[in-house]
């Protein structure tokens, strides 16, 4: 927790001064309104977080939100009686995109960056196939509730969140960390690195499914529905202060960054600033933050050198 501190006080301070320009935001609806529109993103955060504390990337998610909205409003057409064998099937698709990502990444080695990377080309051109560019069909209002109504929004991230924390305090927590502080050691010590990868990715894809659903509810079908998340959740874990290339960083952190940056972003509309900045401001945090890694590295390495050195003699 004392490592979430950091960002907890720059989301204090940003949903401060959102207060400041907005005074309908202190009321409980403008709220639980910004906690709504931020739910998606906090869990997809969640979702990245797993897989870069365990050294890698995850840059399909965005397209596989996108996949999501577009099959589920295709196969629903509006049909309240498939609304549950629909979500089902959304949350299916979604393990099996993370088990192809950790399988390819962590069996045949292709660097996660490459796979990831492919996988978003691969789903955005299925979208396209499929719909033309225009997507068909209706979510029903039973799929929809997830996302519009304030209560159903809450207890999913509530779940989502609690269960993401649980499992990082639990032995798997533990043993993705380890793989991504040093995956030699890692495994030398007995810890199945390639499982450890491949359930980050499921985790990641499972993640990505309920943000789909969230978002589909909140903002309805669209084909660039998904357009530019995965960047917005690397840079929201990175924001919290998790460091790129795995080992160190909370989710609690990451799920933070979210908040903070879906407030930023907040901010920045509200003082009528364009959009296009949010790519921009992306981009510096992530530039900072693999500068502050780099910068914070030296002064590691000595003392694992020393420390294995004491150890070997």
């Amino acid at each position: 927790m004392r490592r979430a501190l950091p960002i907890l006080a720059v989301l204090v301070v940003l949903l401060a001064a959102i207060a400041v320009a907005n005074p309908f935001f202190l009321e409980p609806a403008g709220f639980l309104a910004f906690l709504r529109r931020a739910a998606p993103l906090v869990i997809l955060a969640a979702g990245q977080y797993f897989v870069i504390v365990s050294g890698e990337f995850d840059l399909s998610v965005g397209s596989l939100v996108t996949v999501e909205v577009v099959v589920a409003a295709r196969l629903l057409d509006g049909n309240e009686d498939a609304t549950w064998p629909v979500l089902v099937l959304l949350i299916a698709i979604g393990l099996l995109v993370g088990l192809v990502n950790g399988v390819v990444t962590t069996i045949l080695r292709v660097p996660s960056f490459i796979t990831t990377l492919g996988m978003m080309l691969v789903l955005s051109g299925a979208v396209f196939l499929w719909t033309g560019g225009a997507p068909r069909g209706a979510l029903s209002d039973a799929f929809r509730v997830f996302g519009r109504e304030t209560g159903w929004a809450g207890l999913v991230l509530t779940v989502m969140a609690v269960a993401a924390v649980l499992l990082m305090r639990a032995d798997f927590g533990r043993t993705l960390v380890a793989t991504g502080d040093n995956e030699r050691a890692a495994a030398l010590s007995g810890v199945r690195v390639a499982r450890a990868r491949i359930l980050a990715f499921v985790l990641s894809g499972l993640a990505a499914a309920v943000a789909a659903i969230l978002l589909g509810g909140f903002a309805g079908v669209s084909a660039q529905v998904g357009q530019g998340l995965e960047f917005q959740a690397i840079t929201a874990v990175v924001l919290g202060g998790v460091v790129l290339g795995g080992g160190r960083g909370t989710v609690i952190a990451a799920m933070a960054g979210a908040f903070a940056l879906e407030a930023l972003f907040t901010l920045l509309n509200l003082y009528g600033i364009s959009g296009a900045l949010e790519f921009t401001v992306q981009g510096v945090i992530i530039i900072a933050a693999v500068a502050a890694g780099a910068l914070r590295l030296p002064s590691l390495i000595p003392q694992k050198d020393k420390g294995a050195a004491h150890a070997a003699s």
